[in-house]
């Protein structure tokens, strides 16, 4: 009939004061909250805003509604917190993460949790930060680690992370010795971060002042940039981290660049929504600043 999302977002109107300013607190845009209404009015047989009036007015009914589903709002918060008591968590865990966590401390981080939490189910999601973000705001996810800049308002975060990244090219690949600006890079292809993505429109800023067009290959995978780098199709832009094992191997090797051309660092938060068991949130950042600290990389 409803969601538990439904409700949330009713009740975000109502405090708001209307569907636009609910929208920006929930990053969500107006045309979503609308439609998120229409259908739970739709399921419901019930109206439950006066769209005719200004403002963000219950109806009798969606007043009733409301009073109802709050009740069940406060009940599901009990229930959550319930499963974090101090016996341990025996639930599922929704965790979803950015690739550049897959690649560096996740199974670390996964086997700890694991250890304080052993009756935890696991459903783990891999995605990009914004989707990760709005899987978060629309309750499918209880937990994610994506990019600070990227985290929801609506949430609360915890600085957990924070990885540099560096050009990279095949062992054998022409790229010289010297330091390459941005003149330099653009003449060379580019294997990179997906379009939209933070490290992309920084990239995409900084060779817009060359003078040729660069040639710019965007990849979803952070595992396909890495293969198309080791297989000498370009130069790769990556987390630090990722590289290690091939630099290691003698596969790969840091390309040297000129002040102009180096990237800011990935900085990475652990984000939930309030209503979170604390104990839950606190056992999954204790066990990430471990597995940060047991691969040598940069935590907070």
């Amino acid at each position: 009939m409803f969601g538990i999302r439904d409700v949330e977002i009713v009740q975000e109107i109502v405090r708001a004061g209307g569907f636009r300013a609910a929208a920006t607190r929930l990053n969500l845009t107006q045309s979503a909250v609308s439609a998120r209404v229409s259908g739970a009015e739709a399921r419901l047989g019930i109206v439950i805003f006066d769209r005719a009036r200004r403002g963000a007015q219950l109806t009798a009914k969606g007043r009733a509604f409301l009073e109802q589903a709050e009740r069940l709002l406060a009940m599901r918060n009990r229930i959550v917190a319930g499963l974090a008591h101090e016996a341990g968590f025996a639930g599922t865990i929704r965790i979803g993460v950015a690739e550049t966590i897959v690649h560096t401390w996740l199974a670390g981080m996964l086997t700890r949790m694991r250890g304080a939490l052993p009756e935890m189910r696991l459903e783990l999601s891999v995605d990009t930060s914004p989707a990760l973000g709005a899987k978060l705001l629309d309750g499918d996810l209880d937990v994610a680690v994506m990019m600070r800049a990227l985290v929801p308002k609506r949430a609360l975060r915890v600085p957990i992370y924070r990885s540099p990244v560096e050009w990279f090219a095949a062992a054998d690949y022409a790229a010289g010795d010297e330091p390459l600006g941005i003149e330099a890079l653009a003449a060379h292809p580019i294997i990179t971060f997906s379009r939209g993505t933070l490290p992309y429109c920084e990239l995409e800023a900084k060779l817009s002042m060359s003078e040729a067009p660069p040639l710019f290959h965007a990849c979803a995978s952070l595992s396909t940039t890495l293969h198309l780098t080791r297989a000498g199709f370009g130069i790769g832009l990556m987390p630090t981290p990722m590289a290690d094992d091939d630099r290691a191997a003698g596969r790969l090797r840091r390309v040297a660049t000129k002040p102009e051309a180096a990237m800011s660092d990935l900085t990475f938060d652990v984000a939930h929504l309030p209503e979170q068991p604390p104990r839950l949130v606190l056992t999954l950042c204790d066990a990430a600043r471990a597995a940060i600290a047991r691969t040598d990389a940069r935590s907070f």
